[in-house]
């Protein structure tokens, strides 16, 4: 490889003569520091809002450890009374997740056919509809539990609804992508033996040539 005769004494040289060019310019200098400025700001003010003082932290930090110290030794139920309430508690919470996956399933089934680029022909259409899916999947089921308790009070529905929710953009993903996956040699097959498009208008033709 030829060398280009560039070396550090070089480069060294051109900084000394020409020590601008080897700087940030005096634009870059200022957009640096009016975005390191506020991002300053913004910290301090978020600090300042949520209150953030060091004996509020103190404080939440000895009570945490309280909160930690009921928990070990982790507490051995005695009764079979007690041993219930904890048993429909389990059960309950094994009941919502259940019906909470069954309803997204069901509801993101005929949803998952619009998102499937074989099925649906307008691709603005499809597009909207799986960024639809991802923004359900993106929303948190704590948020959507949250939201659904304000609307409906505490209890096992607000929870099933959460994951509802959610699992219907998990779920319209999935079949969607397992729609477009599908092989499309059966439809090759019937084609090649001389179907044509499905066209409702026939329909009537058909039934009045043959009574």
């Amino acid at each position: 490889m030829a060398r280009t005769g560039i070396d550090e004494a070089s480069v060294a040289e051109a900084r000394r003569l020409v020590p601008a060019a080897f700087g940030l310019s005096l634009r870059e200098k200022l957009a640096r520091t009016v975005v390191w400025g506020g991002i300053g700001l913004l910290t301090a003010w978020c600090f300042y809002a949520f209150d953030f003082a060091p004996g509020r932290i103190l404080e939440g930090i000895t009570r945490l450890g309280r909160i930690a110290g009921f928990m070990f030794p982790p507490h051995i139920w005695q009764t079979w009374l007690e041993w219930c309430e904890i048993l429909q508690g389990l059960g309950e919470t094994v009941a919502m997740a259940f019906m909470g996956t069954l309803l997204g399933a069901i509801f993101a089934f005929p949803l998952s056919f619009i998102g499937a680029k074989n099925i649906m022909p307008f691709n603005w259409f499809r597009l909207t509809t799986r960024r639809g899916f991802d923004t359900l999947r993106a929303v948190e089921q704590i948020i959507l539990a949250l939201i659904f308790i304000r609307a409906f009070g505490l209890g096992p529905l607000a929870g099933v609804l959460a994951i509802a929710v959610s699992e219907i953009g998990t779920f319209s993903k999935l079949f969607s992508e397992a729609i477009e996956n599908t092989s499309d040699k059966p439809v090759d097959g019937v084609k090649a033996s001389g179907a044509a498009p499905f066209r409702p208008s026939v329909l009537p033709r058909c039934r009045r040539r043959y009574p």
